[in-house]
């Protein structure tokens, strides 16, 4: 899919459909998840830090991501893709691997000519442009996917392969990072061609034999892996990064309760259960801590999750202020046997699940301090807390993000930019929206809106007591614009799924 989040959005809200537009946090130090081509003509890109993104992008629109609105998209394509053929891998939200039995042994224009079938089908099934590039292994389909972008495909046929290759750079390969880049710099090879000439040999004391082996075949075209459906995920996560630095232990609570319930949501809506609780913290000074805590068995209880969860965070403070939190959940199960007492309630000797001061207000315990009681770390050394993100991610609901500086109207204390992780292919169904009912402190931009004679709508702007809502979807084109004083009874949160139909 082309800028899928962006152009997501530019369908769903016709206003937008030829403006730049970017999508991610709205705190200073967030990140841009997606970004329009139109915005992308100013220099602006996914994952640049929100702030330069605007500076190179001035006009653009920045909005909030609707995970539970791209899940709905992506399923719709995938259920496309699935009917193409059975064999499909499904790499993200906005990129699968498919292997049609009809297309082994035809010729390349027959191939072009499906590839042309299948954007048709795309297009029609969710109104959105997707690239198709088609090729003899994942390699060759997915860098021939990337240059036919936006809206287009790109067929390899058989023997051309090292011809499109040799020319590309070398960090256009699955597996060259920027260090693997740098080492090749240095002995001058800088495109793929200039790899696939190296010694076999010489690219694997360079890079190591397994990696060394598998780029010098990549870059030669040869690549036989087989397109298989992935295996689930591995841990389910959540994590905020702060506006600003932020040393208040009782926000620092009221953020891990919030991370952890996020993550539940998205466990519990996957049908998992999780038997090891993570807490990742990191200073303002970028050093990281994590601390781990296993259960004798999976389960789903959420107060249990939260008081270890709790526990875990006071061994993992720094001594500096926190610049971000988490809460991960892994050794993931499908069956889940609950706990005869909860570890988060008072007789188990730890605060309730709705205290806000379960960790006291006061300064982080010095370095080599004493524990508090009931306190438990495994081992105590870092541990990985997250299988896979996508980045800048608030809420559907609009849960956490970050603390610290004036947050736009409705938001919580800590909202601002937030990560959270999960399988990427999780059901629309386990994204929830939460109620449906007006914002208790007023409205942001991105907002959905419904109102019951308009209709429809989203929060262009918020302020002052007022907020401009433009009543429009996907359905009724471009929209006016109408404010509303923020207390008005009749503008409700609505589900973002209904701008879509």
């Amino acid at each position: 899919m082309d800028a899928f989040y962006a152009s997501v959005e530019q369908l769903t809200r016709p206003t937008l459909r030829d403006r730049p537009v970017l999508v991610g946090g709205l705190g200073p130090r967030a990140v841009v998840a997606a970004a329009s081509y139109q915005a992308r003509a100013f220099g602006a890109r996914s994952a640049m830090s929100m702030a330069q993104a605007r500076r190179l992008c001035p006009p653009a629109v920045v909005l909030p991501p609707r995970f539970a609105l791209y899940h709905a998209v992506s399923e719709r394509v995938v259920d496309v893709l699935r009917s193409m053929s059975p064999i499909l891998e499904q790499v993200s939200l906005d990129e699968a691997f498919v292997e049609p039995p009809a297309l082994a042994g035809l010729a390349p224009g027959d191939v072009e000519a499906a590839c042309d079938r299948l954007r048709a089908d795309v297009r029609a099934a969710v109104g959105l442009p997707c690239s198709v590039g088609a090729g003899s292994g994942k390699q060759l389909a997915k860098i021939a996917s990337g240059l036919a972008k936006p809206d287009g495909r790109l067929v390899i046929p058989h023997g051309t392969e090292r011809d499109l290759l040799g020319p590309l750079p070398v960090r256009q390969l699955w597996g060259i990072g920027p260090v693997a880049e740098a080492r090749l710099r240095k002995i001058g090879v800088t495109t793929i061609g200039e790899l696939a000439t190296l010694d076999v040999r010489d690219v694997a004391g360079l890079l190591g034999d397994a990696v060394g082996t598998t780029l010098h075949r990549l870059a030669l075209g040869q690549d036989d892996r087989p397109v298989a459906a992935r295996t689930d995920a591995r841990s389910v996560s959540a994590e905020t990064t702060f506006d600003l630095d932020v040393s208040d232990l009782t926000t620092l609570d009221a953020a891990v309760t919030a991370m952890a319930t996020a993550a539940h949501r998205r466990l519990t809506g996957a049908g998992r259960a999780a038997r090891t609780v993570t807490v990742k913290v990191r200073g303002a000074d970028f050093s990281v801590v994590s601390r781990s805590e296993s259960l004798p068995a999976a389960t789903t209880d959420l107060p249990t999750f939260l008081g270890i969860a709790r526990r875990l965070v006071r061994t993992a403070l720094p001594e500096v202020a926190v610049r971000l939190i988490g809460v991960a959940y892994t050794g993931l199960s499908g069956q889940a046997q609950e706990a005869l007492f909860s570890l988060d309630s008072p007789a188990a000797g730890h605060p309730s699940a709705d205290s806000s001061a379960a960790i006291p207000p006061g300064p982080p315990p010095p370095a080599g301090s004493p524990q508090p009681a009931g306190s438990s770390q495994s081992a105590g050394s870092p541990q990985s807390t997250v299988s896979s993100q996508s980045a800048g991610s608030p809420q559907p609901d609009g849960s956490p993000q970050s603390a610290g500086s004036p947050q736009p109207p409705g938001s919580p204390p800590w909202a601002g930019s937030s990560q959270s992780a999960v399988s990427p292919w999780l059901p629309a169904s386990a994204q929830p929206v939460g109620p449906l009912s007006r914002p208790a402190t007023g409205w942001r931009p991105g907002d959905d809106v419904e109102h019951p004679t308009r209709g429809h709508g989203w929060v262009q702007g918020a302020g002052h007591g007022r907020v401009t809502v433009r009543f429009e979807s996907r359905s009724t084109g471009p929209g006016s614009a109408v404010t509303f004083d923020t207390n008005d009874p009749q503008l409700n949160r609505a589900d973002p799924l209904r701008s879509l139909d």
